[in-house]
């Protein structure tokens, strides 16, 4: 499933009719149209980072060391199919053990832009093409944007402890307070970001483009060349504003014959166009980052009412005083509190969807998508149906997830219960506390057809086999209290079967489907099934018990109000009171 292309520009309104005459004055002359901007793939940097150490080289011998293992790579491909290396040879090349490499390997196929069928193998024997490795190894060693200093930096350590849970800056912070300080104002935009990324690859390129050339005979920078085929992997770092397929963007490629192949070219020329590409995209981010950063409005932490919460005033657009053109793709869920909010594949643009920012509220997004991410939320739920690539969880605090997944990452999280359906062991990173895992909990509808088309297996979920990293990201720009690099993350538990409830998605619609989903796709482990049929048993004993009471219809009523009453605080204690909304609502 390759990227979908981005949407195109909105068209420009018509202009009211003008006499012939004023209309010939007042035309202007046409302007050419700009060309498309050159762009990082987001994926690759938000997704495919691992905190693994050893495959993060020092700058200074990063591309000298990638050269040895490329050849070490290509040495081991030979004997077996040509140009493809498995986990057990990229551990041997790595100096890693082969869990890490298949781990590896399985976050390359998640922020590959297009599907690898030799490397999506059951039980992680799939081979990977040694360039995507090459590119993948290579980005590892990039490191994150640093956020700007909080200007009252002393006084919000005052309100929370600097021992906090989140390393770096947000150790001053607490999810919660990071909206209602207004201080994601000095967190980079995702404009900021692409920028960054964008001079990163700009400083890098030539080295990665002589990582990927042939050598062919001759001398100097002749004598490395570029295929068309190998340009094309080029993809899993820079694409097209507007879609444009990379192969068909520079003139050396474009309008080859079909039958023939294309001719090599020096990775000279290629390096160049490349550069010049990079250098008219930095510009034009650059002022549109600089025009629009006085503008930006950060959205506050306000009581939105449940008759406010429908579809129709939902904000799930571009952020605020950015450049629509880094968003076409994304759909965002931001700043929401005490309400809920629901999202169906028709409110969605592009295959992500990011949740940030989200308090005491109850997010549904019930769609197909390839990426997700749930950033810095508090006492909430969230629910994703059918996420193809992968999710990550990163500062988040007593956040109930509930995710059908192919892979999920979590990060710097707190007190968070995850009730997953993932077809890959979760992976746990960073610094973590109290976590718990459960097994998929709800349905709606269209589940098993969204599962089915993002290739989700329900009958793999490895929610209960966590794949646990270091505390500290080497990707991080910031510096981090836990020390060493090799302290492990701490890991997840089981949630108590006693404790786990099926979770009850309102219908606020009602959409036809052939086959609708009348119950989880996951089956229940043994152990939770029969926690579950106990309690529904407990509940038939106690009602087959106050049938039979001899009471009078004055101690009915008082019964009845006991129940409600102890009924009403459990609500208010679990958190579920907002769910109870919803179905009132519903």
């Amino acid at each position: 499933m390759a990227d979908d292309p981005l949407d195109p520009p909105p068209p420009a309104p018509e202009p009211p009719p003008q006499p012939a005459a004023a209309a010939a004055a007042a035309a202007p002359s046409p302007s050419p149209t700009p060309p498309p901007l050159l762009r990082p793939r987001r994926e690759a940097f938000e997704h495919g980072l691992l905190p693994i150490p050893k495959l993060i080289f020092p700058e200074g011998t990063l591309a000298q060391t990638l050269a040895q293992v490329k050849d070490k790579l290509t040495a081991s491909s030979s004997s077996s199919s040509s140009g493809r290396v498995g986990a057990t040879a990229l551990a041997e090349a790595l100096q890693i053990p082969r869990d890490q490499a298949a781990l590896a390997l399985g976050t390359l196929a998640a922020v590959l832009p297009a599907e690898d069928p030799a490397l999506e193998v059951a039980g992680g024997d799939g081979e990977a093409d040694i360039r995507d490795v090459m590119l993948f190894l290579y980005i590892q060693s990039y490191k994150r944007l640093v956020p700007r200093a909080h200007k009252d930096s002393p006084a919000v350590t005052d309100v929370w402890p600097s021992t906090s849970a989140f390393d770096g800056y947000l150790s001053a912070l607490s999810p919660i307070q990071l909206v209602r300080s207004n201080s994601r104002r000095f967190m980079p935009s995702q404009g900021d970001e692409e920028i960054h990324q964008l001079s990163y690859l700009q400083k890098h390129m030539a080295n990665i483009l002589t990582l990927l050339a042939d050598s062919v005979d001759g001398e100097g920078d002749d004598s490395l060349v570029l295929t068309m085929e190998t340009f094309e992997h080029l993809g899993f770092l820079v694409q097209f504003s507007e879609g444009t397929p990379l192969s068909q963007a520079p003139t050396f490629f474009a309008n080859s014959d079909p039958d023939m192949p294309a001719a090599p070219v020096p990775a000279a020329q290629v390096h160049d166009w490349i550069s010049q590409n990079i250098s008219s995209s930095l510009e034009f981010c650059t002022e549109k980052s600089t025009s629009k950063e006085v503008s930006q409005q950060v959205t506050s932490d306000i009581d939105v009412t449940m008759a406010d919460a429908n579809v129709s005033n939902l904000r799930n657009s571009t952020p605020t005083g950015t450049n629509p053109a880094y968003y076409r793709n994304t759909t965002f869920v931001e700043g929401f509190s005490k309400t809920s909010v629901v999202k169906h594949a028709s409110d969605l643009k592009g295959h992500s969807v990011k949740v940030l920012n989200c308090h005491e509220s109850v997010i549904y997004v019930l769609a197909p998508l390839k990426y997700a991410t749930v950033y810095g939320c508090s006492d909430a739920t969230v629910v994703l149906g059918g996420i193809g690539k992968v999710v990550k969880v990163e500062h988040c605090e007593r956040v109930h997830i509930i995710a059908a997944a192919k892979r999920i990452c979590i990060a710097n999280c707190r007190e968070c219960i995850f009730y997953l359906g993932v077809n890959h062991q979760p992976l746990i990173v960073g610094d973590n506390h109290k976590l718990q895992v459960a097994p998929f909990n709800t349905y709606y509808p269209q589940l098993g057809e969204h599962l089915a088309k993002v290739s989700i297996d329900p009958a793999v979920n490895k929610w209960d086999q966590p794949f646990v990293l270091g505390v500290v990201d080497p990707h991080d720009s910031l510096s981090h209290p836990a020390g060493v690099s090799d302290v492990q993350a701490e890991s997840a538990t089981r949630l108590d079967p006693d404790l786990f409830t099926n979770f009850l998605i309102p219908s606020w619609f009602g959409t036809e489907v052939q086959e609708p989903t009348k119950c989880s796709p996951f089956p229940l482990p043994e152990i939770y099934r029969a926690s579950q049929s106990k309690k529904l048993a407990a509940l038939e004993d106690i009602k087959k018990t106050i049938r039979e009471l001899q009471i009078d219809d004055n101690r009915k009523k008082d019964l009845a109000n006991a129940l409600h009453s102890q009924f009403k605080d459990w609500l208010y204690a679990s958190g579920n009171i907002r769910q109870l909304y919803c179905l009132q609502g519903d």
